[in-house]
């Protein structure tokens, strides 16, 4: 190695070691501990999302779960009580499609947790990697983004995603389900672009051989399913199949009970992932379309399917010749077709803007009702954890924020938010340059 690459390598570790100790000092600097025990919000609009608005409406926490929501209900006198008079109570938004705790700068290699080495990782589970003290979770909560479904994203099959709070110490405590859906990259049967010199057949050949693998891998995973399924069902007297760590993290995918989440955008590649999904051979398979950025030309095939989505509303058309709106109608396009849609940001610090994504959603054809449950109760349903999250309901974790208007509005403040029944600071790194540059001292 050269003398000018290895200057160059050590300046490089300066910098992420001055990056990582900067992050550590503006986290060191949020002191204030979030409050837990017994909470009662009165005198606010509740939106329930499932049971509709309730107006002058009471909301109780205990511990890590509502206990009660209703109107002019009486406060217990041990409850510490959050007038919201004319404010709003909502359930925390979920973000269903994001990287945040995987990644921290995307610059900086050493920050970056979202990639592996290899075409299939199935055992890669983004729990493992989740960094629970990322500067962009505290950022994302106080916007009231409560919970998030992050995940790996190389290969053709990157792993499992996990589905986190947006509060706690350590990925454990933070966890709502930690293999929340096996992550899958359809390969695309179209041309790159413009420099891409393949022939249509060349492209229709290297397209069924990725098809062929994805295939392959998910037949080895049925059969090493069946294996051991029946010694399990009977140990005595056979020999224990050996166990293989990639085909073990599959076996709750093929069963159904953990969805595959396929990443596919173009039309074209859209209408062949239904063709595979809906193909008898994968009919143990519960499919989940991400991005799916072409979604309004196949929304009546997707319906049709039963395919729900993640979608994105801010993004560029994929073609010079689709108009600039198409982005942010795509969601209401879907819906209107009858699929089932939640709004993502595909993000990772910027997770922080969902509810201006559900907003354009909610201006260009959704509608606020429809962009509200995109970001609340229709990713929890998609994902299985409507039990738990996506409405206020009493039963459910305290998932919820108070604000002072729409949230999907610009001008509107989060005021409070709950993550699992504790009370956070409302304090990030944005805050505390948003105080420390209003209160700096004049230059003369």
């Amino acid at each position: 190695m050269s003398r000018g690459r290895i200057m160059k390598s050590i300046i490089k570790y300066i910098l992420v070691v001055l990056l990582v100790a900067g992050f550590g000092q503006a986290n060191a600097q949020i002191t204030e501990k979030p409050g837990f025990g017994k909470y009662a919000i009165t005198g606010a609009t509740i939106h329930t999302v499932t049971n509709g608005t309730i107006e002058n409406g009471v909301v109780l926490i205990e511990g890590k779960y509502i206990t009660l929501v209703g109107n002019n209900a009486r406060v217990p006198a041990d409850f510490t009580k959050i007038e919201a008079d004319g404010k709003h109570v909502y359930p925390g938004f979920m973000d269903s499609g994001s990287q945040l705790g995987l990644v921290e700068i995307n610059a900086v290699p050493v920050t970056v947790d979202s990639r592996e080495v290899g075409n299939f990782n199935p055992n890669v589970v983004a729990f493992t990697a989740f960094n629970p003290h990322s500067v962009a979770i505290p950022v994302t909560r106080v916007s009231g983004v409560t919970h998030v479904m992050t995940a790996p994203s190389s290969g053709r099959i990157s792993g499992q995603g996990s589905i986190m709070n947006l509060w706690g110490y350590s990925p454990d405590s933070m966890a709502i389900d930690a293999r929340a859906g096996m992550v899958v990259s359809w390969p695309s049967s179209m041309k790159r672009g413009s420099f891409d010199r393949r022939s249509d057949k060349e492209i229709k050949e290297e397209f069924e051989e990725q098809v062929k693998e994805l295939d392959d891998m998910l037949d080895k995973a049925r059969f090493y399913n069946s294996m051991m399924e029946a010694y399990e069902d009977d140990p005595n007297g056979k020999e224990q199949p050996d166990k293989n760590i990639y085909l073990e993290s599959m076996r709750e995918t093929v069963r159904g009970e953990t969805p595959v989440v396929i990443s596919v955008t173009r039309d074209k590649d859209i209408l062949e992932a239904i063709k595979w999904a809906t193909d008898e051979k994968n009919e143990d398979l519960n499919v989940i379309f991400y991005n799916v950025q072409e979604g309004w030309r196949v929304a009546d095939e997707i319906a049709e399917a039963g395919i729900p989505c993640l979608v994105k509303a801010l993004y560029l058309p994929l073609r010079p010749y689709d108009h600039i709106h198409r982005p942010y109608e795509n969601a209401g396009a879907l819906h209107k077709a009858g699929v089932k849609v939640a709004i993502i940001s595909g993000e990772i610090e910027n997770v922080r803007n969902l509810s201006f994504e559900a907003g354009y959603a909610a201006a260009y054809g959704l509608g606020v009702e429809e962009a509200l449950k995109a970001v609340t109760i229709n990713p929890a349903q998609i994902f299985g954890i409507d039990d738990m999250v996506g409405s206020i309901e009493e039963g459910k974790m305290a998932n919820l924020f108070i604000s002072d208007g729409d949230p999907f509005e610009p001008v509107t403040q989060i005021e409070q938010v709950f993550i699992s029944g504790y009370m956070i600071p409302m304090v990030s790194r944005h805050t505390q340059l948003y105080e420390e540059f209003l209160d700096r001292d004049s230059v003369e």
